[in-house]
């Protein structure tokens, strides 16, 4: 009786550690939430029995909560530089790094505001902050924010800019500002305007005015297993491309 208990306790500490390795969770740029989700359902299609988490917030708090122990198996930033972060502390899985998306940065107003267009190379725009606050991601360590910061240095208007943003903590977090109608304008990619029903573009930034806006995805150091590649394979396909493309993402 004893030796059936344990051969029972046995196979089903087995059965959970299996059903443990089959859950992979992925830290990813707030900006790809919707793309991702979708991309993880028609996943899940062809794999029942796996199980996919998401941690979605700033590339820069993700990086950080890697290097602090935090249980990511696959890491998808918005810009290179959190990418290269993680790198130099050996925190990624070297050959496993290639760009995934790339993005477009554009300006967005509420979608009844009477603002339509916006000329950006002519700073006489700023008059429709009418003393309120541009929303943007954090230029200190949000990737969106950060690209704002080259494109409106870029352009000569950062020095009249840089202290009427509401500097938030996500690009999504500044879209959130513009839906809500608690900034008149903000900076966004192009793949959160077109999640939103509540805000128009009204303007998108030249080309060459900041750094190309792309997604480079890693497995994690340690977290090189048959289910995170699986997963991380699939990002690859054709099929998946197909999806980042409808939710405005451009495939690599």
């Amino acid at each position: 009786m004893f030796k059936r208990t344990m051969l029972t306790l046995a196979v089903a500490c087995a059965a959970l550690s299996l059903n443990a390795q089959a859950k992979i969770t992925v830290f990813a740029a707030a900006s790809m939430t919707n793309a991702l989700e979708n991309v993880k359902t028609e996943y899940l299609k062809a794999n029942p029995k796996g199980e996919i988490d998401f941690s979605f917030a700033s590339s820069s708090v993700l990086a950080r909560q890697i290097t602090e122990g935090a249980p990511a198996d696959l890491f998808i930033s918005a810009d290179q530089k959190w990418m290269d972060f993680l790198a130099e502390k050996n925190a990624i899985v070297a050959d496993s790094r290639f760009d995934l998306v790339g993005n477009k940065l554009v300006m967005i107003a509420p979608e009844k505001s009477q603002t339509s267009a916006v000329d950006l190379t002519d700073k006489k725009w700023q008059a429709a902050l009418k003393g309120t606050y541009l929303a943007v991601g954090d230029p200190e360590h949000v990737p969106a924010g950060k690209y704002a910061k080259a494109a409106f240095t870029y352009l000569n208007q950062w020095d009249d800019l840089e202290d009427k943003l509401a500097r938030a903590n996500n690009v999504r977090a500044a879209l959130a500002l513009v839906e809500q109608g608690e900034s008149p304008l903000g900076v966004v990619y192009a793949t959160d305007a077109a999640a939103s029903q509540k805000v128009k573009v009204v303007a998108t930034f030249p080309d060459g005015s900041h750094p190309p806006v792309e997604y480079p995805a890693a497995v994690i150091a340690g977290h090189d297993n048959p289910e995170s590649r699986a997963f991380f394979d699939y990002l690859k396909t054709d099929e998946a491309k197909k999806i980042f493309e409808q939710y405005g993402f451009s495939a690599k």
